[in-house]
């Protein structure tokens, strides 16, 4: 039995060609944005990623990140982040959370929004020892992200909640304080 050259050998052959209105785009390389040479982040950058041995996967353009390793086959780990390059106060904070993640080591501290609030430390440290300002936006941040690491936590039904974590319960869940019993007054 012969093949005919005329029939479709594969189900795509049955569709027509069609030529492309523009070629395919080259998959851009994790780079560095251009930085200043008076840049201080651009160190900060290269100082992380040089310390913890982090490649960034992707540089993003919002205010978010993900930090994770891949372990091979032969032992080795490759450490990975994506988050902005830091411009400012916030996307520093951000950058340096993820890099904590690495820093203080997955799994390291138990539950999951107790390893988030040990990050977010790590990151407001590095940021006062490299002399990056923590304005109130950047608490902010921080406050919210561990407001919604707590909410997630106690969606999950957490049973426990650490003692560093109670600041960021929801106002309905928050403990009543009793005063001191020498605040109390006497009647």
């Amino acid at each position: 039995m012969g093949t005919d050259a005329s029939f479709p050998q594969w189900l795509w052959d049955l569709l027509p060609q069609r030529k492309s209105r523009r070629p395919c785009k080259p998959a851009r390389p994790s780079v560095t944005p251009s930085a200043k040479p008076n840049d201080r982040y651009a160190e900060l950058v290269s100082l992380m990623k040089q310390r913890h041995g982090i490649r960034i996967n992707r540089w993003r353009k919002s205010n978010s990140g993900c930090a994770w390793e891949v372990l091979y086959r032969d032992g080795s780990i490759s450490r990975l982040i994506e988050a902005p390059y830091p411009r400012g106060p916030i996307s520093c904070a951000v950058f340096l959370h993820e890099v904590g993640h690495h820093a203080i080591g997955f799994h390291r501290y138990k539950p999951r929004c107790y390893e988030e609030y040990m990050a977010w430390q790590w990151a407001l440290e590095q940021m006062r020892e490299h002399g990056v300002s923590i304005t109130p936006r950047v608490e902010k941040r921080v406050d919210e992200a561990l407001r919604y690491a707590v909410a997630k936590a106690l969606r999950r039904r957490i049973k426990r909640l650490p003692v560093e974590l109670v600041p960021y319960l929801p106002a309905h869940l928050q403990p009543e304080v009793s005063p001191a019993p020498s605040e109390l007054q006497s009647v």
